[in-house]
């Protein structure tokens, strides 16, 4: 599958690092949020021609690949139809404090990523990018020695598109595995957002201030190999 187009639903911080990304790497962008798309008439300004705002259904129905960063409570508000077949890259974490208190996760009987996959039955959802700080990601774009990032997929194929794209953004990958290996990078796992800190006792502080150091293929697998999962029912923030 040739990659041209990045859908991305969720205009924050992990969305517009990865939007920044592909339209530097030569793809084409529609981005898209919950208050429409007049309201993101600044950032299209800011990114560049090669970047539009769309609505959700616009975003969906335009990318080859799909990016979620968004919160699990909005996963109600997606275009379900229009991101059927798609392969859907999934940036986020469960935090209740924003998202409430979800059993099935808190029980541990699910990990996030499944449970986006039950929400969207539909489409091929491959997380990545849930371990990393949103200014780390340009920061370490393109370092040397080269970033690997961790994929997760059922999916071999469509696992393989996402694996290309983090690629053609200027990381290595490890392929860490399914689904339901993926708690590994979740929070408070051994592999959440501190794999990537440059000062471990400053980026708990600061973690803004913290500029990131890269972290290799080899250096990540052992990060993940060494992941104990957390104890999500006691997750507070």
């Amino acid at each position: 599958m040739s990659i041209n187009n990045i859908g991305i639903i969720g205009s924050g911080a992990i969305g517009q690092e990865i939007a920044r990304l592909a339209l530097a790497a030569g793809l084409s962008v529609a981005i898209s949020n919950s208050r429409g798309p007049e309201s993101l008439s600044d950032l299209i300004k800011n990114l560049g021609s090669n970047a539009h705002a769309a609505t959700a259904t616009e975003a969906a129905e335009f990318g080859d690949i799909i990016v979620l960063a968004i919160p699990l409570s909005a996963y109600a508000q997606l275009p379900t139809q229009a991101l059927a077949g798609k392969t859907v890259l999934s940036t986020g974490n469960y935090y209740p404090a924003r998202d409430g208190r979800i059993e099935i996760l808190d029980s541990l009987k699910s990990t996030t990523a499944e449970l986006e996959t039950a929400l969207l039955p539909d489409a091929s959802i491959v997380k990545a990018f849930n371990n990393i700080v949103a200014h780390h990601i340009p920061l370490l774009a393109h370092s040397t020695p080269k970033t690997a990032l961790p994929v997760f997929g059922d999916d071999q194929a469509t696992k393989a598109e996402v694996l290309e794209l983090i690629r053609t953004l200027g990381f290595d990958t490890v392929d860490a595995g399914n689904l339901a290996d993926s708690w590994r990078t979740e929070p408070e796992s051994g592999g959440y957002t501190l794999t990537y800190a440059a000062d471990r006792a400053g980026f708990a502080a600061d973690y803004l201030a913290d500029r990131g150091q890269p972290v290799t293929f080899a250096q990540l697998e052992a990060v993940l190999l060494g992941s104990q999962r957390a104890d999500v029912a006691a997750r507070q923030f």
